[in-house]
C-alpha cells in the first residue's frame, strides 16, 4: 500500500466518521461507552478483531448494553480484512480500543491508510501507577484519551522522559453519570424497582487477587456476609463463564472454587444459598446492589458515580501489582470484617476531582482531536515513527503480530518468527536477570531504563 494520501479539506458541517477496533470484553465496553458519547456530527462504527481473547456473543451483548451499538451490528474481521474495510470506509479518526501490545500491531497500519486518519487510544479502567511501556506500545498513536488529571500528569511525564510525541486528552470515563447511549438494557437485565435494592456485589477481576488462597479468603469473607443477612444476596459478579476469554487470562475461577470440595470445608461447609455467581452488566448489578465490594476494579468508580458505598479490600496490602495504589487517600479502604459486616464506605471530596470526577467541563480530549483533525485536513500530519524496541526489525514486527493474533494469524511470517523469536526471548530475559542481579534497585531506575526492558 503506498503512502498515506493528503486528506481532503473537509467543512465543519459535513459529518465525521470514527471507527472502533476492539479485541476483548473490557475493551469493548470501553469503546462503545466512549463513541456513544462523541460530540454531534460524528457516525461511529465499532468492529471486533478476531483473537484468542476476543468476547463470546453473550460477553458482546453484555459490553454493548446501554451504548449505541447492538452485537447484530458488530463485525467480526480479521487483521486483513479489518484493513479492507477502513480503506472502505474511509474514517477520519480510528479508536484503538485494543491491548497496549496489539497497539503497536495495529497503529502503524491505520496512519499508513489513504486519507490518514486520526490514530487514537485508551484504557478502559485503571491506569495508575503509569507505565512507561504503556506510552512505548503507543508512541505510533496521535491521541490517548486518559481519564483523570492525573493519569494525564503521569503519562505527560514519562512521555517528555520517552521522547515520545503522542498526545494525552482528558476525558470523562464514559461509564460514569450516564453512557450517552441510546440502547437500553436487556429486559431480563432490568434493576428492581427499588435502588440499591440489598445485593452486596464482589466485582471479580481476572489479575487481582491472583493467589489460588487470597481468592479462597475473599470467598470466606462473602460467606460470612451472606450468613449474617441470609435474607439479602451476596453476589459474585464474573465478566465471563467457563471457556469465555477475557482481557486477562484468569487461573482460579471463582465459581469452580465454590464447586470444589476442599474449598467448601475450608469455607465450612456448604456454600450461603443466598451466595451467587452471577454475569451481565455492571450497571444491572449496581442497580440492585447496596455495597459494592472488589479489590481494584473500575466497578467501585462506577460505584461512586451511582452513590453505592463501597469496599475495596486491602487485606492483601496496597500496591502497583494490585492495580489500588491509585485509591490512596480515598477513603474506600475497607478489610474482611468490613465485607462480612456489610459496611460499605463513601469517597473522600478531596481526592475525587484528580481522580476521574474532575467534572466534564474539564475534558479537553475533543478540543485535542479537532486540533488533529485540522492538521490532517491541512496535510500536517505525518506517519508516527517507531523509536523503541527496534532489535529484530521485520522478524521482531511479525512476532508481535502473532503473539496477539495467535492461530487468527495465518502469515508466513508470522510463523516463522516462532522460530526465532522464543529462543530470543528466553536469552534476553536470561542475560536481563543477570544484570538485575549486580544493578541498582529497580526503584532507583530512570523511566528510559524501564522501557528498554519493555
Amino acid at each position: 500500500m503506498s503512502g498515506p494520501e493528503r486528506a481532503e479539506p473537509a467543512r465543519r458541517s459535513e459529518r465525521r466518521r470514527l471507527v472502533v477496533v476492539a479485541d476483548s470484553d473490557s475493551y469493548v465496553k470501553w469503546g462503545a461507552a466512549f463513541a456513544s458519547r462523541l460530540p454531534d456530527g460524528w457516525d461511529p462504527e465499532l468492529v471486533v478483531v478476531t483473537s484468542p481473547v476476543m468476547p463470546s456473543d453473550r460477553q458482546l451483548a453484555t459490553a454493548l448494553a446501554g451504548s449505541l451499538f447492538t452485537a447484530k451490528g458488530v463485525r467480526r474481521l480479521d487483521l486483513p480484512s479489518l484493513e479492507r474495510r477502513l480503506v472502505e470506509r474511509r474514517p477520519d479518526a480510528v479508536l484503538l480500543a485494543v491491548r497496549g501490545p496489539f497497539v503497536r500491531v495495529v497503529a502503524p497500519i491505520v496512519a499508513a491508510l489513504p486519507g490518514r486518519p486520526i490514530v487514537m487510544s485508551g484504557f478502559p479502567g485503571l491506569t495508575i501507577p503509569a507505565v512507561p511501556k504503556a506510552v512505548v506500545y503507543r508512541e505510533q498513536v496521535d491521541l490517548v484519551v486518559l481519564h483523570s488529571r492525573r493519569e494525564v500528569r503521569e503519562f505527560e511525564a514519562i512521555g517528555r522522559a520517552l521522547g515520545v510525541d503522542t498526545g494525552f486528552g482528558l476525558a470523562t470515563l464514559p461509564f460514569l453519570g450516564g453512557g450517552g447511549g441510546r440502547a437500553e438494557i436487556d429486559d431480563r437485565d432490568a434493576p428492581g424497582t427499588t435502588p440499591h435494592g440489598g445485593d452486596l456485589v464482589f466485582a471479580a477481576q481476572a489479575k487481582v487477587p491472583a493467589d489460588r488462597d487470597e481468592r479462597v479468603r475473599i470467598l470466606g469473607m462473602l460467606v460470612d456476609a451472606a450468613n449474617l443477612r441470609p435474607g439479602r444476596r451476596v453476589v459474585v459478579k464474573v465478566r465471563a463463564r467457563r471457556g469465555e476469554a477475557q482481557t486477562h487470562a484468569e487461573v482460579h475461577d471463582y465459581a469452580d472454587l465454590l464447586a470444589d470440595p476442599e474449598v467448601r470445608a475450608r469455607l465450612g461447609g456448604p456454600v450461603p444459598p443466598n451466595l451467587v455467581v452471577e454475569d451481565g452488566p455492571m450497571a444491572a448489578q449496581l442497580a440492585r446492589a447496596s455495597v459494592l465490594v472488589t479489590v481494584s476494579s473500575t466497578a467501585v468508580l462506577e460505584a461512586v458515580a451511582t452513590g453505592v458505598p463501597a469496599i475495596l479490600v486491602d487485606d492483601f496490602g496496597v500496591g502497583p501489582k494490585l492495580i489500588n495504589t491509585v485509591f490512596e487517600g480515598s477513603g474506600l479502604f475497607g478489610d474482611g470484617d468490613s465485607v462480612a459486616h456489610w459496611s460499605g464506605n463513601r469517597p473522600d471530596a478531596g481526592w475525587l476531582a484528580d481522580n476521574y470526577f474532575h467534572g466534564p467541563e474539564s475534558d479537553d480530549w475533543a478540543a485535542r482531536l479537532d486540533e488533529l483533525l485540522d492538521r490532517r485536513a491541512a496535510g500536517e500530519l505525518p506517519v508516527p515513527a517507531r523509536r523503541h524496541n527496534l532489535i529484530g526489525g521485520p522478524v521482531r514486527r511479525a512476532f508481535e503480530r502473532k503473539r496477539m493474533l495467535g492461530r487468527y494469524d495465518r502469515t508466513v511470517a508470522g510463523a516463522l518468527s516462532l522460530v526465532v523469536a522464543i529462543p530470543s526471548r528466553w536469552a534476553v530475559r536470561r542475560v536481563r536477570a543477570m544484570r538485575r542481579a549486580v544493578r541498582r534497585p529497580e526503584a532507583m531506575r530512570t523511566p528510559v531504563e524501564f522501557a528498554e526492558a519493555a
